[in-house]
């Protein structure tokens, strides 16, 4: 059974959200701050995070940072609001989806289930898969991304999306295929998410920037 944990400082949001995940099978621990997250994942292993912004003690992204320094696992943010910079700002902590409140509780099960299912595959592959070009190296089994020799530090979902734009190389990809296959659902919602990623994807890569193709009214296409 995969275990859930879910932080927010509103108890009606908390035991709606663990209502529907029981009905699917998850188990779910509470927290209603930033601060009691930490410490539940530091003591205890959890499948899945959903992690409110604005919280008493400390905010979802302080709490979100923190998190990132010692563990991988899928974090999905909450927020009553949904300017694209609170969204840009939890990407690049490295956040695996964001969810703006009021939401459809079936929705946000959907989306679990997928990034569960998605980071549970990550981890269960076998084979050492290693890509290479000039100064790039990508070490998809490790999750390790170098350029002329630096680590990168890369944010989970970034780094899914150009495992999959690399792994697809010199194939025109659809908007659609992307955001099905990297965020494991058939997304509809905001349209920018995948320009965003693209966005900060290009930023991470610096000088091979460019190997991400735009195919304008299409997608995109990695020339690798």
């Amino acid at each position: 059974m995969y275990r859930l944990l879910v932080v927010d400082d509103e108890e009606k949001i908390r035991s709606m959200i663990k209502k529907y995940a029981e009905f699917e099978k998850l188990s779910v621990i509470e927290a209603c701050d930033g601060i009691e997250a930490i410490e539940i994942c530091k003591m205890q292993d959890v499948d899945c995070i959903i992690m409110d912004i604005m919280m008493p003690e400390l905010d979802g992204f302080s709490a979100c940072k923190e998190i990132r320094k010692f563990s991988d696992k899928p974090i999905i943010m909450l927020s009553a609001r949904g300017e694209e910079y609170d969204k840009i700002h939890g990407f690049e902590l490295g956040i695996d989806d964001y969810v703006v409140k009021p939401f459809s509780p079936k929705e946000l099960m959907m989306r679990i289930n997928a990034v569960i299912r998605r980071y549970s595959g990550l981890k269960d592959a076998e084979a050492h898969e290693v890509y290479e070009k000039n100064g790039l190296n990508i070490d998809f089994t490790a999750h390790i991304v170098t350029i002329d020799g630096k680590k990168l530090s890369i944010a989970p979902k970034i780094y899914d999306l150009l495992v999959y734009l690399v792994k697809n190389k010199n194939i025109a990809l659809t908007r659609e295929q992307i955001l099905s296959h990297v965020w494991g659902y058939d997304f509809y919602g905001d349209d920018r998410t995948l320009d965003t990623h693209i966005k900060l994807l290009r930023k991470e890569l610096g000088q091979y920037a460019d190997l991400i193709i735009t195919l304008r009214g299409l997608g995109y296409r990695f020339e690798g």
